[in-house]
């Protein structure tokens, strides 16, 4: 049954439109074989080839492996900013510890140098959307510039003379966040076979909370050290040059290739590297570039710019990944996480060490984040979605309760822990697999952009007003206010998020332009 996109309906996560697709180009193309050879090779190349049948048996994790690794590690980067900034802070604040005579700083010079890279990232989401308006940089490109600007700013935190000299460098780390979170996503979703697409953008959140646990042990271990600041900082520059030499021998996306203008032979050279040892037959690769061709001529000829993001066609997704990318920060889970020390100790935890809570919830953390990484392409999106965020307003309704009524302490950890594992469960890993999912191939850079800005924008939004509503409601109204936007949030996903389990991103955007949800 046909629904208008935004109305609900139970969804389908067959991708047999794709094989069927893939066999009449193979049947078109190859006169000379007969159709059980044809069969054949569609069975011997669909698995990597990118469509919706893809199987675990047709991925070359040879080509796939690095084709993930290597843009995760932006988000990792991403990550341990998080986990390293408050023990960098502690260090640098500290007479015995700064190793400057400039330690002395206000509340709002501490304040700015922890968001300063939030700052960047807000504006390399920017940066990133004008490049996508023009197609001038390309994922592969704009992960080495990530690259280039992480290191850079590593080097110049490390070595940092001055506080202006330190504002800078985390102005430009930001920056790079900006690009490798806008570019990541959307480099993995192109180029990795769509069988396991759901399961590496999940994974790359896992790598991200690798990158804070990482950050919290950093700090742990050298916060009391003289000058451990700089090392907790200068440390991401390695990472920051494995990821430069990664992206420079990766391929550029074949789509993206295509969508730029390239020349065909050139992005079918990069989609046969990109299927590894499953991309040697020609006809099936030519086969799933047939299928790209045909999104990109459609893209190429729809209005571009900023207007197109508003046109019919692409407002229904760009409403499910910006809708995903707010909810995911203004459902309380900074503010939550900023009670968690009192929470443990209030039960009488030996949580002496505030670093010790935040390895240990950073484990918890990463610990969920491998379940939803095994089970999001089977279990589907939406599932995960609606099941984890009804379990996140379920805790924080629990968490007011227990604040308003003194109960046991010991109900409020409990609390906690569904929050946070729920949390890790949907909105953590699932928002940004969507966001590489949904949008059409020629507004693609753009929407991601956009939804990037909207992630990044309502961090620092949350993190800005969080005092004032702690203040003006009380910790019991605060769980209490996360708890109400968190069923707003369930009613959202439920009507407008459809489940894209199994169906290659040309299915997804066929499904978006027939206005039908299935």
């Amino acid at each position: 049954m046909t629904q208008r996109a935004g109305q609900h309906q139970p969804f389908e996560s067959s991708g047999s439109g794709a094989a069927r697709g893939r066999y009449q180009s193979l049947a078109r193309r190859s006169s000379s074989l007969d159709t059980d050879e044809v069969s054949a090779q569609l069975e011997e190349g669909a698995g990597g080839s990118g469509g919706g049948t893809g199987g675990e048996g047709g991925v070359d994790w040879g080509i796939v492996a690095p084709a993930f690794l290597f843009p995760a590690l932006g988000g990792a980067l991403f990550g341990y900013d998080i986990g390293a900034s408050g023990g960098a802070l502690i260090s640098l604040t500290s007479q015995a510890t700064a190793g400057t005579d400039w330690y002395e700083l206000s509340s709002f010079q501490s304040g700015a140098v922890v968001s300063a890279s939030l700052l960047g990232a807000l504006a390399g989401s920017a940066a990133a959307f004008v490049a996508g308006n023009r197609n001038s940089l390309g994922r592969r490109k704009e992960l080495l510039l990530a690259s280039v600007l992480y290191g850079v700013a590593a080097v110049t935190m490390y070595s940092a003379p001055s506080y202006e000299i330190l504002l800078a460098g985390r102005l430009l780390y930001g920056l790079g966040i900006g690009f490798a979170m806008h570019a990541a996503p959307a480099y993995i979703a192109e180029v990795v076979p769509s069988s396991v697409r759901g399961l590496l953008i999940s994974l790359k959140e896992a790598i991200i909370v690798c990158g804070v646990l990482a950050g919290y042990v950093g700090g742990a271990l050298l916060q009391d050290e003289v000058g451990g600041w700089r090392t907790m900082f200068g440390a991401a520059a390695i990472p920051a040059v494995l990821l430069a030499g990664g992206m420079y021998w990766l391929m550029e996306s074949p789509r993206f290739m295509l969508l730029a203008g390239q020349p065909r032979e050139a992005a079918m050279q990069a989609l046969a590297r990109a299927r590894g040892r499953f991309g040697r037959n020609p006809v099936v690769v030519e086969a799933e570039m047939d299928d790209i061709a045909a999104s990109v001529k459609i893209s190429s000829e729809a209005p571009g710019g900023f207007s197109a993001l508003l046109n019919e066609r692409n407002r229904a997704p760009l409403a499910v990944g910006c809708s995903l990318m707010l909810f995911q920060q203004i459902t309380g889970q900074p503010s939550v996480l900023y009670y968690a020390t009192q929470i443990f100790k209030d039960a009488g935890f030996p949580a002496n060490n505030a670093a010790q809570i935040s390895v240990g919830l950073g484990l918890f953390k990463l610990l969920m984040t491998g379940v939803t990484v095994f089970t999001v392409d089977k279990a589907g999106r939406r599932p995960l979605l609606l099941g984890g965020v009804s379990a996140m307003a379920a805790a924080l309704a629990a968490l007011a309760f227990c604040q308003w009524a003194g109960v046991s302490p010991v109900l409020s950890v409990v609390a906690l822990l569904i929050y946070v594992g729920a949390y890790q469960l949907s909105f953590g890993p699932i928002s940004w697999l969507i966001v590489g999912e949904v949008f059409g191939l020629g507004v693609r850079g753009q929407a991601t952009a956009v939804a990037s800005l909207i992630n990044f924008g309502s961090n620092f939004g949350v993190s800005f007003a969080l005092p004032t509503v702690q203040k003006s409601l009380g910790q019991d109204g605060t769980y209490l206010l996360f708890c109400v936007i968190s069923i707003v949030a369930v009613a959202s996903i439920y009507f407008t998020v459809p489940e894209t389990k199994g169906k290659s991103l040309e299915e997804i955007e066929t499904m978006f332009d027939e206005g039908r949800m299935e």
